[in-house]
Order: C-alpha cells, then structure tokens, then sequence
C-alpha cells in the first residue's frame, strides 16, 4: 500500500456486518482505515469493530461523535479503548472538562479526535444557533477556538473541513492530527451536497490533512477498487 493510500479513511456506512466486511475486505490494501460510525455501531454493537480488524488487518477509526457530562464521557472512552479501535471522535464544543475526561480515560493507545464543526454546517446556521456575529461571518474563528481547546485538553487532533486545515496546522503545529471529511474527488464533484464545506483530496492534502474520509464517491462508483486508486493519485499529485 502506497503512502498515498494510507491517508484514505473509508466510512463504512451501511447497516449490517455482512455488507460491512464485505466492503472492508474489497477494499484492504487500498485504504488507510475504515471509520464505524453510528449507524453500523448501533446496528451491530461494539464487537464489529474488532471483527472489521481482524477480517482485514486494517485500523478502525470509530467515530460515535461522543459528547455528555465528563465522567460519563471518561468513563465510555475506557469502554472504546478496549476495543482495539485506532482513533475515536468527541465533540469539543462547550466544555473542557468533558475533553480533558475523555483523553484521560483513553489512555495512551486511542487517539481522541475532536470535532470542531461538522462539516455540514454553513455560517447560517451558525448563526441560528445563537453563536457570535463574530463566528457567524468567519467560521473558522469558531473552528480555531475549539481546535486550540482541544489539543489544550490533550486529543491528538481534530476533524475539520480542508478550508480549515492550513490554519490549523499553523497556529497549533504539524504533529497536532487534523483529519478531514467533505472531499470530493476532481471525477465526481457534483452539485447535489449534504455537506456545506467540501474540497478535493488533493487540496485538502496541500493544506495539510493527514487523513481524508472519503465514502460515497468509492463506494457508489461501478468500481469501488479503481476509485479508491484514482482518489490515492489525486493525493500522491498532492505529496509530490
């Protein structure tokens, strides 16, 4: 596996283990790591993490977005790092403690990722939700001040948009881990987006993503394999 291909994440969103495993182990050898997130873990419970390793020898990078009082957070990380999982996803948006809870009870083999804004969200609704005018007309202020709290906290990163990263990686160094959803390969961008912030694996690499989550566009193409090589050119155009 290229350097290139180490740095793609493939969501495996679907519902069953069954449909799971078997676009897991298509695609061993051509992805970095697979991410679990809430539809797949609710459906099959935490031992389809250690089934997904196992099968393919891949890491699993589970993203269950976890956010509640701070013992409850510290005490659920202790649960997830006996999973074997790689990396795990908490929100970092109101509190400190509940950051600083979750990196202490996942001791030093998971590395806690916090999610600055998802990547869905555009200034408006920012702005709906009550947050400054300051973070409603530039949203990476917002973005800055939760990545600034997080790497404070402890996580080894954060989820963030690839408009963000670059910032990111000034201000907070290039050790601090910035993983990026939202891209969209040159050979599928299209119109049609849930996603507000969106860029191309390559940009995204330019910017200084260490990783890209990147599902649809593989998943859905008449040839999953072959996307995911397009997708590892586009980022080695990137890395040269």
């Amino acid at each position: 596996m290229t350097s290139a291909h180490r740095k793609i994440i493939f969501p495996l969103d679907v519902p069953d283990a069954d449909r799971a495993i078997a676009l897991a182990g298509l695609l061993s050898g051509h992805v970095g790591m697979f991410k679990v997130g809430l539809e797949l873990f609710i459906s099959e419970g935490p031992g389809i993490v250690g089934r997904i390793s196992d099968a393919t020898g891949t890491p699993v990078f589970l993203d269950l977005k976890i956010h509640d009082i701070p013992e409850t957070v510290r005490r659920a990380m202790k649960q997830v790092s006996d999973l074997g999982a790689a990396m795990v996803t908490v929100h970092c948006d109101y509190s400190p403690a509940m950051l600083r809870a979750a990196t202490e009870g996942a001791g030093p083999g998971l590395k806690v990722l916090g999610v600055t804004v998802l990547t869905s969200i555009s200034s408006e609704d920012i702005g709906r939700a009550g947050f400054k005018e300051i973070f409603e007309k530039n949203p990476v202020e917002l973005i800055m001040l939760r990545a600034k709290q997080a790497k404070e906290c402890g996580c080894a990163g954060v989820v963030c948009s690839g408009l963000e990263t670059a910032f990111i990686k000034s201000a907070l160094g290039r050790d601090f881990l910035a993983v990026t959803p939202g891209i969209r390969p040159s050979f599928s961008m299209s119109g049609k987006e849930d996603q507000k912030r969106v860029t191309t694996p390559a940009a995204a690499i330019k910017n200084g993503a260490d990783f890209i989550v990147i599902g649809r566009p593989i998943r859905d193409a008449a040839d999953p394999v072959s996307a995911a090589d397009r997708v590892a050119d586009e980022i080695s155009s990137a890395l040269s």
